[in-house]
């Protein structure tokens, strides 16, 4: 890890530890797997990685700041840490914000990338607000994931940036006991470990993080299980019986085969 020197440094957040500290390079999600992905629920990609033997996978905590939302990407990950006032605090307000990692990541972001941010829930820290989300959206960030909360609703919501928290507060980010501390590192949110270009899947049902080496093959699982529930959908509004279609039996798995073929005929 290092400390990024390409942001203003006229005011330091920290003379005892360098701040910000940023991670090593990292590669962002395959644009290939985001398109497919973007077939894919939060709750089939959470069910189909715990059956590869990854079960923390679901963001506890945050849930959509709007109804309907949904994102696909790749994550960018920021750390904020208690504050300790001989290290760092939240005086000076944006002054010293600015030369933190919470100013730093948001340079760093490109179209399509979700940021996923570690605040351990904090119901005083107000981790984004109307003028960052909109830098965020300007940059071309696709959404974000916070396991904390965020300030300036309103106008945040017009933006129509798709944002997972859980809740908001009048607070600035650092006004009370957390400290934007690092960028691109692990993190921890919402109990579960997010790592730079791990792939972020989020709707209503909340947010999911997928593994990016396990991600070309929830895909495909992923993609054969959400074909055959159509299938299944189809079936049961005909009056099919439940346990013969869901899940699906050796017959009706044969027929589901038999179905599909015909449809990709179809489409040809």
């Amino acid at each position: 890890m290092h400390t990024d020197t390409d942001i203003d440094t006229d005011i330091s957040p920290s003379s005892v530890w360098p701040l910000p500290v940023r991670g090593d390079a990292f590669e962002r999600a395959d644009a290939d797997i985001l398109r497919r992905m973007d077939a894919i629920s939060a709750a089939t990609a959470c069910a189909k990685l715990n059956g590869m033997g990854v079960s923390r996978t679901a963001v506890q905590g945050p849930t959509a700041l709007e109804v309907g939302s949904r994102v696909v990407g790749s994550a960018l990950t920021l750390q904020f840490m208690p504050q300790r006032e001989d290290v760092a605090s939240g005086l000076g307000q944006e002054y010293v914000e600015r030369n933190t990692a919470l100013w730093a990541v948001l340079e760093t972001v490109q179209p399509g990338d979700v940021l996923v941010v570690q605040a351990y829930g904090s119901q005083f820290t107000g981790c984004f607000g109307d003028m960052l989300v909109r830098y965020f959206k300007r940059r071309g960030g696709a959404g974000i994931v916070v396991d904390g909360r965020i300030r300036d609703a309103a106008r945040v919501r017009e933006l129509g940036v798709p944002i997972w928290c859980t809740g908001t507060t009048p607070h600035y980010a650092s006004q009370t006991d957390l400290f934007p501390w690092a960028y691109d590192v692990p993190i921890a949110a919402g109990g579960v470990l997010c790592l730079p270009g791990d792939v972020v899947v989020a709707d209503d049902d909340g947010a999911v993080i997928v593994p990016a080496g396990k991600a070309l093959e929830l895909v495909e699982d992923a993609e054969d299980h959400e074909n055959w529930e159509d299938f299944s959908r189809l079936r049961l509004e005909e009056g099919a019986r439940l346990s013969d279609y869901y899940p699906l039996s050796p017959n009706s798995r044969a027929e589901y085969e038999r179905w599909r073929a015909e449809q990709n005929a179809l489409q040809r």
